[in-house]
C-alpha cells in the first residue's frame, strides 16, 4: 500500500493543478497556491514535481496521448454527422485542457518542450482533418479539388486551435467558465465545419444546417 500512496498524491496534484490552470490561467497559478489548494506542504509538492514546468509537461503529456487516440478516429469520418461528432469530441478534449490554448503563446515562449511538441500537435491535427476530408470525399459527401484540400484543412485547424482564444476575447469574465462550455464547443464545431459548406453535397449541406439548428438554443452567443 505504501508504494501506491505517492502515485495517488501525484495524480491528485495533477488534477487540482489542471483545475486551477483552467480557472485562473497558468501564469496566475503559483506552486504555493497549488499546495495550499491541496492542503499539502510545498515540500510535498516539490517531491513529486520539483518545478512548475514539470506539472505543465505532465498535463501536456496526458493531453497529447488523448489527442493522438482521438485523431485516429478521423479515418472513420464519412459524412457531416460523423464530422460533427468528431469535431465536438475534439473540442471537448481541448476544453478539458483549455489552459494550454488560453495561454498558448505565453507557454510556448517559456517552455521549449511545449514549443516543439505543439508543432507535432498542429501537424497531426492537420493530418487528421485531411484524412477526414478524404474520407468524406470518397463517400461522396464533399466535392473538393485536391488543390483546395490542404488550405481548407489548415483553415479548419486554425479555427480549432484558436477558437477558445476567440471566445475568451469575446467575454473574458465568463467564456472559459464551466457553465459556458457547451455553448462554446457547439459554436466552435459549427464554425469549423462551416468552412466545408462550399464543398458539401446539397443533402449534406442541409443536414449540417439541421444539426446547427438543433443546437441553436445552446448557441445564443453567435
Amino acid at each position: 500500500m505504501a508504494k501506491k500512496a505517492p502515485r495517488r498524491t501525484a495524480e491528485r496534484i495533477l488534477e487540482v493543478t489542471l483545475d486551477l490552470f483552467n480557472r485562473f490561467g497558468e501564469p496566475n497559478v503559483s506552486t504555493t497556491l497549488i499546495s495550499a489548494e491541496l492542503n499539502i506542504s510545498p515540500g510535498n509538492l516539490y517531491y513529486h514535481y520539483p518545478a512548475k514546468d514539470e506539472l505543465i509537461n505532465s498535463l501536456f503529456d496526458r493531453y497529447e496521448r488523448s489527442l493522438g487516440e482521438l485523431l485516429n478516429a478521423s479515418d472513420g469520418v464519412r459524412d457531416v454527422e460523423d464530422a460533427w461528432f468528431f469535431m465536438h469530441t475534439l473540442f471537448e478534449l481541448i476544453w478539458q485542457y483549455r489552459f494550454l490554448y488560453r495561454d498558448l503563446n505565453d507557454l510556448l515562449s517559456k517552455n521549449r518542450r511545449l514549443e516543439t511538441h505543439f508543432q507535432w500537435v498542429l501537424k497531426n491535427k492537420t493530418r487528421a482533418v485531411r484524412a477526414m476530408l478524404d474520407g468524406m470525399a470518397r463517400a461522396g459527401a464533399v466535392r473538393m479539388d485536391s488543390r483546395e484540400a490542404e488550405p481548407t484543412a489548415t483553415s479548419m485547424v486554425v479555427v480549432l486551435t484558436y477558437w477558445l482564444s476567440y471566445e475568451y476575447v469575446r467575454d473574458p469574465r465568463r467564456a472559459l467558465e464551466p457553465e459556458s462550455a457547451q455553448a462554446a464547443l457547439l459554436r466552435g464545431a459549427h464554425h469549423v465545419l462551416n468552412l466545408l459548406v462550399p464543398y458539401l453535397e446539397p443533402a449534406q449541406r442541409n443536414h449540417l444546417l439541421q444539426l446547427v439548428g438543433a443546437y441553436a438554443g445552446n448557441d445564443q452567443g453567435g
